[in-house]
């Protein structure tokens, strides 16, 4: 069991204001005793437990790669205070473009949602959007939003030129508009996918991306071991190797389409 003083967890916007306690960390004795570990469970949290402390355990959670964040020296030997899991959330726009294809045949005009404030993963995405819709031989359409008017904003275009699919890329910004993007979509009646079980769940026609349950699981295995004594810079980065695709057979009559035998087959949730 691990006790509540011994382990902070910065989670997405939270961070900034938890972040302070963290770096007073490294000057107030009593503080460092009570905390033995930090888990950071985005980009930013990660990059800032990293700029805050070189002597606190760290276990990160990134969706990019942690080489190009700066985050360690390698994957099998981290060095420093940091290790944890990267759980491909940028790296899979091109599964999720081909699912896409498989449920909206006829699709040629794909728009792909990014968040310019992310920017490691907008550009890791739109690169691979771009490479995955030549291979395709589609279109993508890149569409940016970093606020909830930006959103609706982006959606009040497509009354005029809406796109025959859309996939919403990762992050913890667009996870918690969740609501919003898949009611909007489902009003202007674009099939839609996102990274997260959690948006398929709140409405959204289809998500594929690493199970954040098993990724969390494997945070909890980091952070123990850490606390019986292992050493981050020993403990090699975790690459995510459970993948969920869940689809929500409710929007898919809502919007009228045949969901196909063989992506019902290979769903692991089908939400109905």
């Amino acid at each position: 069991m691990i006790r509540r003083r011994d382990f902070i967890t910065l989670l997405g916007g939270a961070a900034a204001a938890a972040w302070p306690l963290a770096a007073r960390a490294q000057q107030d004795g009593r503080t460092r005793r009570r905390v033995a570990v930090i888990a950071a469970t985005d980009n930013a949290s990660a990059r800032a437990a990293k700029a805050a402390t070189s002597t606190i355990p760290v276990v990160f959670l990134v969706g990019s790669d942690p080489l190009s964040l700066g985050l360690i020296a390698s994957l099998a030997r981290p060095g420093g205070n940091l290790t944890g899991i990267n759980f491909f959330a940028a790296e899979l726009v091109a599964k999720r473009l081909e699912l896409l294809r498989d449920l909206v045949p006829g699709a040629t005009r794909f728009a792909v949602l990014v968040n310019p404030a992310d920017a490691e993963v907008t550009e890791a995405t739109l690169r691979d959007a771009q490479a995955a819709a030549r291979a395709m031989n589609v279109q993508i359409r890149p569409l940016e939003a970093s606020s909830s008017r930006e959103i609706d904003a982006t959606f009040a275009t497509f009354v005029n030129e809406r796109p025959d699919a859309l996939s919403v890329a990762p992050g913890p910004f667009f996870t918690s508009r969740r609501v919003q993007l898949t009611h909007l979509a489902t009003f202007h009646r674009v099939p839609a996918i996102y990274s997260g079980r959690q948006s398929a769940e709140a409405g959204g026609l289809m998500s594929y991306g690493a199970s954040l349950t098993d990724a969390f699981h494997h945070i909890g295995v980091y952070a123990g071991r850490i606390l019986k004594g292992a050493k981050p810079a020993d403990l090699p980065v975790e690459q995510s190797t459970k993948f969920e695709l869940v689809i929500n057979a409710q929007t898919a009559r809502i919007l009228g389409l045949t969901v196909p035998e063989k992506l019902l087959a290979a769903a692991d949730d089908v939400i109905e």
